[in-house]
């Protein structure tokens, strides 16, 4: 362990003097410059740039092709001019185009970037790391994107703006009009902005840049152009005040008796959400009984390993300035995520009720399904000093089920009444090379709901990175703190907990202590790496990733973060060498080598892994990939739920897969994965089929079939059993098998009313058999790790399984049989109409259907889905939501 914290506090200090410079690695992009004027007469909005007032300004052009073949001269040029005036930033593009048949005119909703599009990045902070994107396709769909962390790009930011397209015999024109409200910028006298324009050819799969960037560089906004000639623009304090109306009507199968399951529901909610800018840089967000509904449903899950699903936040007001308040333990700049630790995680707000109604025979109960939100309010930007600012409060109301007693009416408490707040602090120093920032995290809840909840939980963290040679190069890293406080009874249940395992037999580093009222823990995260620099001849770019993260035992985030176990220290390293050029038949294409290694706190090692991959792209615009990782061990200190560390068996794993053209008319796509246990140990399998089809500009259609098998011979968890004064620990061998189908239907009408349909068909069903003790769990060994059963110690009944260990006629002990069906249907139709900017209808029609399936382990997956799926009546729910947006 020592020595672990040791080689840490090395990383932390000897790395950045490690990476000296390199004269090879320095890039120098030349920064081109365009001059804007303010507007001298009016523009009307059509796309045709014929207004006067455009031949007063002069042409941005010179482009150069981005995509697929770097540094040259695109196929078609392109051109832009900028005007503004006191409110808008008025941007007119002219696309040439020698074959203006040949203009693909896709169509999508918003944000779905199809067919020939033309697009400017805005860095109107001029930070060199956050700019604004607006896209325009030529069939008027609109599409705008934050860029966060000078590369990320988030298109759940949706602000007010406007757009018009014109093809004609040149090639197409468009015009776009930009609220000055809707940016962020200082009030400095003359302004310079960062400023980038790109234009895509959908049919040559063609990027070309005003701003040449290569693809090697390390970064994106850092390297734009720049914007002159804005003078005398005062910001416009934003203000939007968007009330909404939901009526909603529940239909459902009725049980008779029931008080509360009459058959259907009905609901009438009003909300405002708010938005109003309290400085240049500042913005308030509030949101007074907010509908938190989501228009597609999360998709089905179900894990027996006992880790928690994670799912994506879908709800508008938590996914804007999300970049700000994202923190994460882990991850990676250049190799991909390695976990997904998260200190702030916005799903936790508003979830399902934690507790339930305790009942006596004859009482019903009737528990809402979603905690409500009273209020929530949030304040975010970013200063021209380099401050990004992070401040949010959320109030989630008492929930209680109602319990009827034959007729009469009483109230117990499911979830108190909490509060939330997170706190981002960030600073950008010497133009955002070096960054330094902060965050804190706190619930506070009123009781503590029979000793199930924390009373308190607070989170902190610190967190820096430094760029040179042009960003190529980096090193960042972060540390975090947290404690949670409650009764001694929740105290215990944290450290007995699936992600702590304080327990655990062979844990000499941690130990039970039932008279605690807190616990507290810490982690962090130190990286080194290349994600930059010059080209070789070919192209080619080597780029890589080492560093190490610890979680300490007591470390605890799941009250408003999201943290699947503790107690480990991993080492991990990515090295790449990517092709960014195209070589003969290649787009481009990439090599890549990942390690992984793994101990906990008592200098157990539990895990050594090795992988390469490799991805092409080709000059078809077909893709292809393939990995292969080889875990050589793997020790596992949750698998048996408290019980000593399982050693698992090590093997191979192997995925593929295959794309063809996705600008077709009719796309495939495929990928697999295989995975063997070594001495037939393990076997895994998971195959999907994606078939999409664009009958029309209009119409999308995809389908998607799943099928994944997932065997183990012995060592999956059942039950623990207490036998004799001691723990004794039920696994058995499992096939579980898993097959979806997935249905996307979408019809843009316009760009401005759409039609979409989502529908998903899912049955999971594991089938335990040959059921064992666990005798010898570290041994080399893998059949000396178990017992199994002989069939005259074990007999299955109506109740599950009864065991006569000793053999002497009589049964020891018993568990349930752990074998089930899980078979669901979710689907979403939604029509939804923006008849003003910003303001939007819906019209939803929502269906679920969750049957109670006997297991049926003869019966084909397929023929079980579809024979029982529709046994029982779903639940359908009918929506309507109208949102008007005012703005000043």
């Amino acid at each position: 362990m020592k020595k672990a914290l040791l080689f840490f506090v090395w990383i932390c200090f000897a790395l950045p003097a490690v990476a000296q410079d390199t004269k090879s690695d320095k890039q120098v992009i030349e920064k081109k410059k365009y001059t804007t004027l303010r507007l001298s007469s009016p523009i009307h909005l059509d796309g045709l740039l014929i207004d006067p007032a455009w031949q007063s300004v002069a042409w941005g052009g010179d482009f150069t092709e981005y995509q697929p073949q770097e540094g040259q001269t695109p196929s078609q040029a392109t051109s832009f001019k900028i005007l503004y005036d006191d409110e808008y930033l008025y941007i007119g593009y002219r696309c040439h185009d020698t074959e203006p048949d040949s203009i693909i005119k896709r169509m999508s909703r918003r944000d779905g970037f199809p067919g020939d599009w033309v697009e400017i990045h805005l860095d109107s902070y001029h930070d060199l790391r956050t700019a604004f994107s607006f896209t325009l396709s030529v069939s008027g769909v609109r599409g705008d994107e934050l860029i966060s962390n000078n590369g990320n790009f988030e298109a759940n930011w949706n602000p007010i703006w406007s757009g018009k397209s014109h093809i004609d015999s040149l090639g197409w024109t468009a015009e776009i009009k930009i609220p000055l409200s809707q940016l962020r910028f200082g009030n400095e006298k003359d302004k310079v902005w960062g400023l980038q324009v790109m234009r895509r050819i959908f049919r040559h799969e063609e990027r070309s840049t005003w701003q040449y960037i290569p693809q090697s560089a390390g970064g994106w906004v850092n390297n734009f152009g720049e914007l002159h000639g804005l003078k005398n623009i005062k910001a416009r304090k934003q203000i939007e005040i968007a009330p909404y109306v939901v009526a909603k009507t529940e239909t459902y199968k009725p049980e008779i008796g029931h008080p509360f399951l009459t058959g259907s529901d009905s609901k009438l909610t009003v909300g405002v959400d708010g938005k109003v800018s309290v400085t240049n840089d500042l913005v308030l967000d509030f949101t007074v009984n907010p509908d938190f509904g989501q228009v597609e449903a999360d998709p089905s899950q179900v894990r027996i390993d006992g880790f928690q699903n994670f799912f994506e936040e879908r709800r508008p007001f938590f996914i804007e300035s999300a970049n700000i308040f994202d923190y994460q333990l882990t991850g990676s700049e250049a190799g991909g995520n390695y976990d997904s630790d998260l200190l702030f995680y916005s799903r936790r707000i508003g979830s399902s009720p934690h507790g339930y109604a305790e009942l006596s025979d004859g009482q019903f109960s009737n528990s809402p399904q979603n905690t409500p939100i009273l209020g929530a309010a949030k304040f975010s930007g970013k200063t021209k000093d380099g401050w990004s600012i992070g401040l949010l409060e959320s109030i989630t109301q008492r929930v209680s089920a109602t319990i009827d007693d034959k007729g009469d009416r009483s109230k117990q408490t499911i979830e108190p009444l909490s509060n939330y707040f997170v706190t981002r602090l960030q600073k950008d120093i010497n133009e955002g090379t070096t960054q330094i920032g902060g965050i804190l995290t706190g619930v506070h809840r009123e009781g503590n709901l029979n000793h199930q909840l924390h009373d308190a939980a607070y989170s902190g963290g610190l967190d820096f990175a430094h760029f040179w040679k042009n960003r190529a190069w980096y090193v960042r890293g972060n540390i975090i703190l947290s404690k949670v406080s409650g009764s001694k009874e929740k105290i215990l249940a944290t450290q007995t907990s699936f992600e702590h395992l304080f327990q655990r037999s062979n844990a000499s580093e941690i130990e039970v202590n039932t008279n605690r009222t807190s616990l507290s823990g810490s982690g962090g995260t130190i990286r080194f790496g290349k994600i930059g620099g010059k080209q070789g001849p070919l192209g080619q770019i080597i780029k890589f990733e080492t560093g190490l993260t610890y979680r300490s035992p007591g470390l605890e985030l799941n009250d408003i973060g999201f943290m699947l176990t503790s107690n480990e220290i991993n080492h991990f390293t990515w090295a790449g060498l990517q092709f960014q050029k195209q070589i003969g038949i290649f787009r481009n294409a990439r090599i890549n080598y990942n390690h992984w290694s793994r101990w906990d706190y008592g200098g157990q090692f539990l895990y050594q892994a090795f992988n390469t991959n490799m991805h092409a792209s080709f000059t078809n615009n077909w893709r292809i990939g393939s990995g292969l990782t080889w875990e050589l061990y793997d020790v596992s200190n949750n698998a048996l739920r408290g019980g000593s560390s399982l050693r698992q068996p090590g093997g191979l794993g192997n995925f593929a897969y295959m794309s063809t053209d996705t600008r077709k008319k009719l796309t495939l796509f495929i990928n697999t994965f295989h995975g063997w246990g070594f001495g037939h140990t393990v076997r895994a399998s998971n195959y999907n089929v994606t078939l999409q089809a664009q009958p029309s500009n209009a119409i999308n259609v995809s389908f998607s079939v799943g099928y994944s098998r997932n065997w183990r011979k012995q060592d999956q968890y059942v039950d623990i059993i207490s036998y004799n004064g001691s723990s004794k620990y039920i696994v058995s061998e499992v096939n579980q098998k898993t097959l979806r189908y997935t249905l996307r239907l979408n019809y843009n009408v316009t760009p401005e009313l759409t039609i979409q349909y989502y529908g998903q068909p899912f049955i999971t069903r594991p089938v335990y058999k040959n059921f064992g003790l666990v005798k010898d769990p570290l041994n080399k060994s893998y059949d000396a790790r178990f017992h199994r059963f002989d069939p005259s110690q074990i007999k299955q009944n109506s109740d599950g399984y009864t065991v006569d260990e000793n053999q002497d006629g009589l049964a020891d002990y018993s568990f349930g049989n752990p074998d089930f069906n899980f078979v669901q249907f979710r689907s979403n139709l939604v029509a939804r109409w923006e008849y003003k900017p910003g303001s939007e209808l819906y019209l939803v029609w929502s269906q679920g259907n969750t049957p109670s399936v006997g297991v049926e382990p003869t019966t084909r997956l397929s023929a079980n889905l579809f024979d029982h799926l529709f046994d029982e009546q779903g639940k359908n729910i009918f929506l309507l939501k109208a949102t008007y947006r005012l703005v000043r």
